[in-house]
């Protein structure tokens, strides 16, 4: 069966969605208020959109009326769906939808229903992978993509596709080809939806190329981009802002993750380039107040750990004067997994290479009570390659460390017993 369209009335002149919350502007025209505010705020436009005047006020009335009267049709709508088959469920309507929805000019309603049709139903997954739902959801992502550079309001239609597609498992080496192959036409929408997409629409996004990334055994998302720099730009902005979500970060640091651990050939010039685009000083900013969260301060030591394997990451991290100082607030306080990685940053940039460090980064180790803390590690229960580190450092730079007030006296025995 058909769904039933809406009436013109209840549809917003931007989006041609059904209005959830409609509101008015100075000219009498009614917009839903999620569609007009990002006409006004993320587009910067001062006119109105269907009559194009210039606005002089930019308060919008709410339209209670109009409000209750789509809530009493969509209530109509649904006592007759349930009496009409009171015995059928979301998923036997998916194959209706699915068949309609690339031609259907209400796509964003069409996707929000297909999304309930599968949300929680393991069979109407596989069932929408099955009928070639990943391939049609591509087309619509693609084709949503290329209208919204004239229409602002087909985005909504990507994000919510984004969305039917993150319900989805995907968790096996099948679904990761065919969210990977060129006739999918997956990764160009899921890359602008990390890079311009709203806060849950990025998340999405992220989340389905997590599982593409867990899925492929033998292959590198990457590899599919058409401009990796972009995209990691747009991740570090997405950290740097401070406004992510925990669990957004951890997404955000995972794809970057991933970015930076792309095929072998193109490993280190991965690094190189996320270090160039600002990602060390990212880093080092975010891990005071990612200190709080396990989860996002481990992934954040993670990648500068990877990106300090490179010449250039250890020369950003010695150029910051915080980093330092950061890193080794995390040592002991996280966890034992952030513990250890933190103490192989310090590692690769003061015992990585055979040049030395430099004196700014050896004497913030002391100031900050890294040193103390390097001692610490030596003496209780720890990883063994932690323990190792830990015990270099101190052995090569302690007759640096010897010469400053703050320098432990616990550590110049140690050095002794070493000797």
């Amino acid at each position: 069966m058909a769904m039933e369209e809406p009436p013109e009335l209840f549809l917003c002149p931007i989006s041609m969605e059904l209005m959830e919350d409609p509101v008015t502007v100075s000219t009498g025209v009614t917009y839903d208020r999620r569609s007009i505010q990002r006409w006004f705020f993320k587009y910067g436009k001062t006119t109105c959109p269907a009559t194009m005047q210039r606005l002089t006020s930019f308060d919008l009335t709410p339209n209670h009326t109009l409000k209750r009267v789509i809530s009493s049709w969509l209530d109509d709508r649904s006592s007759s769906s349930s009496s009409s088959s009171s015995s059928s469920s979301p998923r036997e309507s998916l194959p209706s939808v699915l068949a309609g929805i690339e031609d259907t000019p209400f796509k964003v309603t069409a996707l929000k229903k297909l999304r309930s049709c599968v949300a929680g139903d393991e069979t109407a997954q596989e069932e929408l992978v099955a009928r070639g739902g990943v391939e049609v959801l591509g087309r619509v992502m693609t084709q949503a993509l290329a209208e919204s550079s004239v229409d602002f309001s087909a985005f909504r239609t990507c994000e919510e596709a984004a969305a039917v597609l993150a319900a989805l498992p995907l968790s096996d080496e099948p679904s990761a080809r065919l969210l990977l192959k060129p006739e999918s036409m997956m990764m160009g929408p899921l890359v602008a939806l990390v890079q311009r997409g709203s806060a849950e629409a990025r998340l999405h996004a992220m989340t389905i190329l997590a599982k593409v990334s867990k899925a492929s055994t033998g292959g590198d998302w990457t590899a599919h981009v058409d401009d990796v720099d972009e995209l990691t730009r747009s991740l570090l902005e997405l950290l740097s802002d401070g406004v992510a979500s925990a669990k957004l970060a951890a997404r955000a640091l995972d794809v970057l993750l991933d970015v930076v651990a792309s095929a072998p050939s193109r490993r280190a010039k991965a690094a190189a380039a996320a270090v160039r685009l600002g990602a060390v000083r990212v880093l080092v900013e975010m891990l005071p107040d990612a200190a709080g969260d396990r989860h996002v301060a481990e992934r954040a030591l993670l990648l500068l750990k990877r990106l300090c394997r490179c010449p250039e990451g250890r020369a950003a991290f010695a150029e910051h004067g915080m980093g330092v100082h950061a890193v080794a607030r995390t040592v002991m306080r996280v966890s034992g997994v952030a513990t250890r990685l933190a103490v192989g940053v310090l590692w690769l940039v003061t015992c990585g290479t055979a040049a030395p460090p430099r004196e700014s980064v050896l004497e913030d180790m002391v100031v900050s009570g890294c040193v103390g803390k390097l001692l610490a590690l030596v003496q209780v229960e720890t990883s063994p390659s932690t323990k190792e580190k830990a015990a270099r450092m101190l052995k090569v730079h302690g007759a640096f460390w010897r010469q400053y007030p703050c320098f432990p006296t616990d550590l110049r025995d140690y050095l002794k017993f070493l000797n």
